[in-house]
Order: C-alpha cells, then sequence, then structure tokens
C-alpha cells in the first residue's frame, strides 16, 4: 500500500496543485502568491482562488516566516472566454 505525505495534499483542486509543488516553489525562493499562481497555476483555475489563495499564503508565512498580514494577496481575475467581434455588434442594435 502507497504511504502518502502531506505533501500529497492537492492544494488547488482546479488545476490538480500539491502541497509539495507549492513548498518546492517557496524553497526556490519564490515568495509572492503572484509569481507561485503563475508558476504552478494554482489560483488560475474556475474558482481563480478562493478555495487555495489562504492555503498558500499560510504556506509562505511558514516557511518564510513572515505574518500572515506581510503577504500580498493575489488579485482575482475573472475567467475570459474569446468572443466573435459580431455579437457584440448584434447586442448594440
Amino acid at each position: 500500500m502507497e504511504k502518502f505525505t502531506d505533501d500529497d495534499v492537492i492544494v488547488c483542486r482546479c488545476e490538480d496543485v500539491t502541497l509539495g509543488q507549492i513548498r518546492e516553489v517557496i524553497r526556490r525562493g519564490y515568495t509572492d502568491p503572484e509569481e507561485i499562481k503563475r508558476i504552478t497555476r494554482a489560483g488560475m483555475g474556475p474558482c481563480q482562488g478562493k478555495t487555495c489563495r489562504d492555503i498558500i499564503i499560510r504556506e509562505v508565512a511558514r516557511i518564510t516566516g513572515k505574518r500572515i498580514d506581510e503577504i500580498p494577496v493575489p488579485t482575482y481575475r475573472p475567467p475570459s472566454k474569446p468572443i466573435k467581434v459580431g455579437l457584440l455588434a448584434e447586442e448594440s442594435d
């Protein structure tokens, strides 16, 4: 039977990012949640980080020794979907 560790815990369910992946990126020196988001895609899924953002911030604080209120909060960006320009023109009629 395979033994799982806390590094195997999924932090970002939307993008399937584990706690181990987050910890590795932090150990490599990326301590800004925006950087972590861009490198791992954690927080870029449909929920836009609503479930993983706080976990990532707590992990950055734990590893770096900073207080949670010293960690910048990443911005929410609504998912975008390309649409045809013609659809916009139809709406203005």
